[in-house]
């Protein structure tokens, strides 16, 4: 997951570089006033988010696959703690009937 983490920010940090220069060449329109930060930041972002959808395809499946095996594995853990408090229950429970 850091390494899809990474490679997405890396992502956003190359086309926030190539938007900034495309903005101050003048290829790119300027924000309004104050604003042209928010809006080299917010036309990164739009660019940036198709590429990566395409371009780390196979780096999230892997991410999710990684992420789907852990949620299973504390599913049985958590399963395998609950077995074992209705054993102690029951034992307890057992033995106060026969005292």
């Amino acid at each position: 997951m850091l390494r899809y983490t990474l490679m997405r920010l890396g992502i956003f940090v190359g086309c926030l570089v190539v938007v900034w220069g495309a903005v101050y060449s003048g290829i790119a329109p300027r924000g309004l006033g104050s604003s042209n930060g928010l809006w080299i930041v917010a036309l990164a972002l739009i660019v940036s988010a198709p590429i990566s959808l395409v371009v780390l395809r196979k780096e999230r499946d892997r991410a999710s696959v990684q992420v789907a095996q852990r949620v299973d594995r504390m599913k049985a853990n958590l399963d395998a703690n609950r077995s074992q408090e209705d054993v102690a229950d029951d034992t307890a429970r057992a033995q106060g009937q026969t005292s």
